[in-house]
């Protein structure tokens, strides 16, 4: 019965007028009429018993806590993938490095080596290239595909090449109309041996001419005349020993070329002499990039017919032509031009060779076809021509030339003549619709951040903030290839005009035309395509100004750099991070002088000289230098890149489970992703390019992450150290 016990008796105790409490509240307790000390010891038992309990409640809590923290969180990637790239991470890092002192020796130091991510990852995409080339099912018999794989194993015949000797070259030599130094000199015409060269052998002595879209909108085709590549490293500012050794160096290389073509030693001796001495002049006519700049004389516009007038020597219109085929030119043509003053010096120079020393201006242009062409002929050239760039990066102090194996030079010849075919199978086979989606889904993750960045940039006020925000909607993304490079039917186009033979110097040249011509062909399309800048298989990103375009090419979404079943981390920190970086190149215009005039310059200007001074605090490797002004722009799109690229992680984080880890590196996540960043810019610091606009690896790692407060709080760096100073610069 309800309030009664077993028996049926009342319970002791119980009140008879009440009944609106609980039951407990009503009975007794248990101890009621016991002693009273003997109730004390009860208590004291029962608080005891109870103190117990709840500690063995929060004890299995805890335990409870550290399963789920264990099993809920970043679990470790063991897949083939993560684990090749956990090895790559262990085998470039030094981690006896202090991350909070020198995160760049951390990340990229390798026995005391620098390893180079960029360099690796194309040395990996050839060897893709290699295993395809060398796979006789990649190919189907008929189709231009075989064209491509023939080729190929034409470059990789040694035994035919060598066997060949100097045969094709003497011919072609012939065909220009022979030279003095052999003695079979038979005629000479100079504007037509430069258009046999310009247009049949894609050497260009005196200058350089190519299609490119017009600088200023809407961008149109157009002819630019550019300064010559020399062939030898001459500088403006050269100490005199130097030069002189150079020259030397040179000197003997031309006499080299000279015996193994059957000429008189004599003879070559004076003919490679003159030969150095028209090539100083030539350079010694170059103005400076920074005194064009000065008087703001970068590019002109001029006609065929001006030029023609302001240097006679060359006959424009028919060179031209001939180069550009199947384009129609006329003397009213409009080019795009570098150097005015080059090249009415080089004309009068030519000029002067003309009346005094025709054959020797022959052999000027002749010794420069072999050098272009050596890389085709037999080992004799090629091994002298090795020799020379070995003993001038000497002179220059330039690191020695890396080993080039024979396939790695067949693969970039064989890729640079058939690349339509080679980038779908590469495609194919590197970047198939998984990989692409997961690619372009990181991309919009990387842009929304960008866009909710903008919102809050201090100097950009409503009415450019509106504008960049559409240009940023309005922006194109190519990601993996061109759609040209997925089509079957252009993969396999027949390349009709190319000759393959008799030799191996015969189809490198009639490649040469084939390619000459697809490009021009190219550009004359009503609604001419982007025109990639890289192949496919490169690992160069870069944002088109005239198409208004990021590319983003398959060769550079590989690993370590992206790969689907990566950590998001990575992928964020590294491929994330390049594509934020390309993003903000769009709004480089806002950060030159003036370029900007609705925004709050003088707050845009104390961030970008914070910038200046943050990178400027920097400590560089020895032997390495930089200037903070050159590299501005390039270290603003790093440091909002980085930025950008960790706004996203975060919030992908927030929005996503299942992040994952790699096994046994001691990152966590957060940790994972700025260590990934880090390997995008492990290279060794270059001395060649004193024109390069990023400063040297270890500034493009220690400028953004020490400007990062994140990066020090999740790698709990002191105060004051390398990668926490006391202030940061807020641009973006």
């Amino acid at each position: 019965m309800e309030g009664g016990d077993k028996n049926g008796q009342e319970p002791r105790g119980q009140s008879q007028a009440s009944g609106t409490g609980p039951p407990w509240s009503q009975e007794s307790s248990p101890e009621e009429g016991l002693p009273t000390e003997w109730s004390r010891d009860w208590s004291l038992t029962r608080r005891v018993l109870l103190a117990v309990s709840l500690f063995s409640l929060l004890l299995g809590s805890s335990v409870l806590w550290v399963y789920i923290f264990r099993n809920c969180g970043p679990r470790p990637c063991e897949t083939p993938v993560c684990l090749d790239l956990l090895a790559q991470y262990q085998a470039s890092g030094n981690t006896s490095e202090a991350p909070c002192t020198d995160f760049f020796s951390f990340a990229c130091e390798r026995a005391k080596r620098i390893s180079n991510s960029f360099q690796a990852l194309a040395k990996e995409n050839k060897k893709r290239l290699k295993r395809l080339l060398e796979d006789p099912e990649s190919w189907h018999q008929g189709s231009g595909e075989e064209k491509a794989f023939q080729f190929y194993h034409s470059c990789m015949d040694t035994d035919a090449i060598e066997a060949a000797g100097a045969g094709p070259l003497t011919q072609v030599i012939e065909e220009l109309g022979g030279w003095h130094i052999s003695g079979n000199w038979t005629s000479f015409d100079f504007n037509q041996t430069l258009r046999l060269l310009m247009s049949q052998y894609g050497h260009f002595p005196f200058f350089k001419a190519y299609l490119r879209p017009h600088p200023a909108s809407p961008h149109t085709p157009v002819i630019q005349i550019d300064q010559p590549e020399f062939d030898i490293p001459l500088k403006q500012e050269q100490e005199q020993k130097i030069y002189a050794q150079i020259v030397r160096e040179y000197l003997t290389y031309l006499n080299r070329l000279g015996t193994l073509l059957g000429g008189d030693p004599i003879k070559v001796q004076q003919h490679a002499s003159l030969s150095i001495t028209i090539t100083s002049q030539l350079f010694q006519f170059l103005s400076p990039l920074e005194q064009r700049e000065a008087r703001d004389k970068l590019f002109h516009m001029v006609t065929i017919n001006q030029l023609q007038e302001m240097a006679p020597a060359i006959d424009w219109l028919s060179c031209l032509q001939a180069t550009f085929t199947p384009m129609s030119l006329s003397p009213s043509q409009p080019l795009v031009v570098q150097d005015l003053d080059y090249l009415r010096n080089m004309s009068q120079l030519i000029e002067e060779m003309l009346l005094k020393h025709r054959d020797f201006l022959q052999s000027h242009m002749i010794l420069g076809l072999v050098g272009t062409l050596s890389p085709a002929l037999d080992s004799k050239f090629r091994e002298a021509r090795r020799e020379l760039r070995q003993k001038l990066r000497e002179l220059t102090e330039r690191p020695p030339l890396p080993d080039h194996p024979r396939w790695a030079k067949c693969v970039e010849e064989a890729g640079t003549f058939f690349e339509p075919t080679l980038a779908a199978l590469f495609v194919h086979e590197a970047f198939g619709p998984g990989i692409r989606s997961a690619a372009m889904e990181l991309f919009t993750e990387i842009k929304d951040a960008l866009v909710t960045r903008l919102r809050r940039l201090p100097w950009i006020r409503e009415e450019t903030r509106k504008e960049v925000q559409n240009r940023v909607t309005q922006l194109q993304v190519t990601m993996g290839a061109p759609d040209w490079a997925l089509k079957r039917e252009l993969a396999r186009q027949e390349y009709s005009d190319i000759q393959l033979g008799p030799n191996f110097l015969q189809s490198v040249l009639s490649c040469v035309r084939s390619l000459r011509a697809r490009k021009v062909w190219s550009f004359l399309q009503p609604l001419p395509r982007h025109r990639w800048l890289v192949s496919p298989w490169g690992v160069n990103a870069y944002y088109s100004i005239p198409d208004h375009e990021v590319v983003f090419p398959a060769g550079l979404l590989q690993p370590p750099f992206f790969h689907p079943d990566y950590p998001r981390a990575v992928n964020f920190g590294a491929a994330g991070s390049i594509m934020a970086h390309e993003l903000l190149h769009v709004f480089y215009q806002l950060l030159l002088p003036g370029g900007c005039p609705d925004c709050d310059t003088r707050a845009l200007q104390e961030a970008l000289l914070c910038l200046e001074r943050h990178y400027a605090a920097l400590p560089l490797p020895s032997g390495t230098s930089f200037s903070g002004s050159s590299t501005l722009l390039e270290n603003a799109a790093d440091v909002g890149g980085l930025a950008i690229a960790f706004q996203a992680y975060s919030k992908s984080l927030l929005q996503n489970r299942g992040e994952t880890k790699l096994p046994n590196l001691d990152l966590n996540p957060h940790q994972l992703f700025f260590r990934s960043y880090a390997q995008v810019m492990c290279r060794e610091p270059s001395a060649e390019h004193s024109q390069d606009t990023h400063s040297p690896p270890s500034l493009r790692v220690h400028g953004p992450l020490s400007n990062t407060p994140d990066f020090a709080r999740h790698f709990r760096c002191p105060r004051g150290t390398l990668m926490n100073p006391s202030s940061h610069c807020q641009l973006w």
